[in-house]
């Protein structure tokens, strides 16, 4: 028997999944490690405990199976999270400043006459999450990081590169398409690198990983104790977007994790966003681009961690369902979950969290259901906009992520969306993308919609299924919204 694993290298864990060639999970492993917070809004990653970490679970997964049975490893991870290490000693020069830092948010103000440059280029916004002001700080703040860099002694990687560097043994040096259109200075129109992006953010471009398609040979590793190819790398939300199997222009998916990532496959010519939606490498496949518009919502499952953790009217996450299904209705109590700020479509980092329409006749029992019902409303400001931007109606939307396993809220999702919602069987929609991309390279699997047929869904959600007032929910959730913008100011 032959298998493949998928490496999916998270924000606070590190999993490996083994995927045989029947489409199916065989094994699994997963190891949390630390995140740091050295100072408020600040987000650090230690990267040799996150690569130890990665190798732990990769041996585990492995470790009874016969010599030579893993024809292919693919990699998929957390993305804008930035490493720069020696390239000769493969040491770390600082730690791996995350995805959620903000430390850069007072920079990032200074670029405002650059905005259209960069938005035009890389298709993003100027915000502290992507990479390239990370990059920055670094070489800026360690001494003597920018000297070697212009002398071409340190590298840059996101979460895939540095894995990939170490599992090579300092051999390769890569990236894919997918992970370069987040870091801020790949020019997403050209396929390259962008000089003008470099110049602007001060980064020599020596220390940048050679791009390629998701599905491309990416080097050896002998870590296992024999040579195998790593076949495939993907930033997860575009994996998790090709293993729900949106191949094709209109189809979507919401991964609800930690934050909540919509990503629309727009088609093979990218759409500059005026509404706060980012402009990103969908799929890439053989050289072959797709593109995707990206919302992202800071707050989903965090809010359920919240009510349990913080707020206590939970024991745990599945008691939610439950809770909220007791009572008819939110009872007009709306929660705006802008713990970090809010996301697509409003960038507000100024904003906050607020409890708004408390009565005497409130109970906890509605600030669990409201805290639900705020993941869907903030879906569905990011879907509206995606369709506004696309000028059509999102033709298939697919589910996958922890809060996702929650029926009333996806029963919610799909009554407030007035779409049809799509659940997978194989829910590990990241592992899974990548391992159809290994598939892909390694001429197992020739055809994207024979690929497409394998996929199995456990449940299809119907806006039928909820009986809402959608116009008056809506109306309120707009009115919270606007009050909890600008909190800061």
């Amino acid at each position: 028997m032959k298998y493949i694993i998928a490496l999916d290298q998270g924000t606070t864990s590190s999993r490996a999944i083994l995927f045989d060639m029947n489409y199916k999970i065989v094994n699994s492993a997963q190891k949390e490690y630390k995140q740091y917070f050295p100072k408020e809004g600040w987000v650090e990653q230690n990267p040799i405990e996150l690569l130890q970490s990665q190798l732990e679970v990769l041996k585990e997964v492995s470790q009874d199976l016969p010599h030579g049975s893993i024809i292919g490893i693919g990699i998929t991870n957390q993305r804008e999270t930035t490493i720069l290490w020696d390239k000769t000693t493969g040491e770390p020069i600082y730690n791996a400043i995350g995805w959620q830092c903000r430390r850069t948010s007072e920079y990032c103000k200074t670029l405002e006459k650059d905005k259209e440059l960069i938005h035009k280029t890389s298709g993003l916004i100027i915000d502290a999450y992507f990479s390239a002001t990370k990059i920055k700080w670094i070489l800026d703040n360690v001494s003597g990081a920018r000297e070697k860099a212009e002398m071409g002694d340190i590298l840059f990687g996101t979460v895939d590169s540095w894995l990939l560097w170490n599992l090579t043994k300092g051999k390769e040096h890569k990236t894919d398409y997918t992970n370069a259109s987040r870091t801020m200075i790949f020019d997403i129109n050209k396929l390259e690198w962008s000089k003008e992006l470099l110049e602007l953010f001060n980064i020599p471009k020596n220390i940048l990983p050679k791009v390629e398609s998701s599905n491309s040979n990416f080097g050896i590793t002998s870590i296992l104790g024999y040579d195998i190819p790593i076949t495939a790398i993907c930033g997860d939300q575009q994996s998790s977007l090709f293993g729900q199997g949106c191949f094709s222009e209109g189809e979507a998916k919401i991964t609800y994790g930690t934050g909540c990532f919509m990503l629309l496959n727009s088609g093979e010519k990218p759409i500059l966003s005026e509404k706060g939606l980012l402009t990103t490498i969908g799929i890439s496949t053989n050289n072959k681009i797709n593109y995707a518009l990206e919302g992202s919502v800071f707050a989903g499952g965090t809010v359920i961690k919240w009510l349990r953790d913080n707020m206590g009217v939970i024991k745990n996450a599945a008691e939610s369902e439950y809770v909220a299904r007791s009572i008819p209705d939110n009872g007009g109590v709306y929660i705006v979950p802008a713990f970090v700020g809010l996301g697509t479509p409003h960038w507000d980092s100024d904003a906050r969290g607020t409890i708004m329409g408390l009565t005497f006749g409130n109970d906890t029992r509605h600030i669990v259901r409201a805290g639900l019902e705020a993941i869907a409303y903030q879906c569905y400001d990011v879907i509206s906009v995606m369709e506004k931007e696309m000028g059509k109606e999102v033709i298939a939307l697919k589910v996958d992520g922890g809060a996702a396993l929650n029926d009333f809220l996806m029963e919610f999702q799909s009554a407030i969306l007035n779409k049809k919602i799509y659940r997978p069987v194989v829910y590990e929609s990241t592992a899974y993308g990548v391992y159809i991309l290994s598939i892909l390279n390694l001429g197992i699997e020739k055809d994207l919609e024979q690929i497409k047929n394998k996929i199995e869904f456990n449940r299809i959600f119907e806006p039928t299924e909820m009986s809402i007032n959608r116009e008056k929910l809506l109306k309120y959730w707009s009115k919270a919204l606007e009050r909890a913008k600008n909190w800061l100011e």
